[in-house]
């Protein structure tokens, strides 16, 4: 069992792979090929995906029942003892926010104690 999600893809590949999965929802394909089939489309998803993302979950002969492949993908697999997890970048640290209160927050807070001072 095979599920592949693909984000930001040509439509040329979303008719490819409905030859051999199907489509569940837009670019989420799910089936039940052979292994040989999924390392070719696999392969063809790359090969087509361009600048878009992939990523598949198959079945595995291992602990977790469960394998991963990424393209283009900001999530990680990660093995941590013996069970591959996904890790998602720190979204504080990748979006260049600033920590701390908003100006409208600060305004307000000062707007209240000189409320409280006055009474």
């Amino acid at each position: 069992m095979i599920v592949l999600v693909v984000t930001a893809c040509p439509a040329g590949l979303r008719g490819d792979l409905t030859k051999w999965l199907m489509e569940v929802s837009p670019g989420t394909f799910v089936g039940n090929p052979t292994a040989r089939i999924r390392d070719l489309l696999w392969n063809r998803t790359v090969e087509l995906c361009k600048d878009g993302r992939a990523l598949m979950v198959f079945s595995s002969n291992c602990e977790q029942g469960m394998d991963f492949r990424k393209h283009r993908h900001d999530w990680q697999p990660t093995d941590f003892e013996g069970l591959t997890l996904m890790m998602r970048p720190n979204a504080r640290s990748s979006n260049g926010r600033r920590k701390g209160w908003s100006k409208a927050r600060q305004q307000r807070r000062s707007y209240l104690r000189q409320g409280r001072a006055e009474q």
